[in-house]
């Protein structure tokens, strides 16, 4: 890693196999390493979250029978990880972005 890069502060949530299937873990660190080096990563891969917070984003890793998800933040100093979990329907649902917004506001005070 560059002293350049920006470090992963990891909320809540890890990406590991199981339960990611290999290649949706390495999927998942190829692009968390992206956002790293200051990359910009969007669709079809990373959709804007703003229902969650000013850059929050959320990463979209497909897998053999379920779609992951890794909601993630852009701070000028680190990259930070307020949740990792399987997506099963279209919308996100209300419990997870209440979690991500209280992970994150007390990440900001804590």
């Amino acid at each position: 890693m560059s002293p350049k890069d920006k470090p992963l502060v990891w909320m809540h949530g890890e990406v590991k196999t199981p339960p990611f299937s290999k290649l949706a873990r390495l999927q998942a660190g190829f692009l968390l390493r992206q956002l790293q080096k200051g990359e910009k990563v969007s669709l079809p891969h990373s959709r804007p979250m703003p229902s969650m917070g000013r850059r929050c984003h959320e990463l979209r890793i497909p897998d053999v029978d379920i779609s992951w998800r890794v909601v993630y933040r852009i701070d000028s100093d680190a990259i930070v990880i307020a949740e990792v979990f399987s997506k099963k329907t279209g919308k996100t649902p209300k419990s997870v972005i209440d979690r991500c917004k209280a992970r994150l506001r007390d990440y900001d005070h804590g």
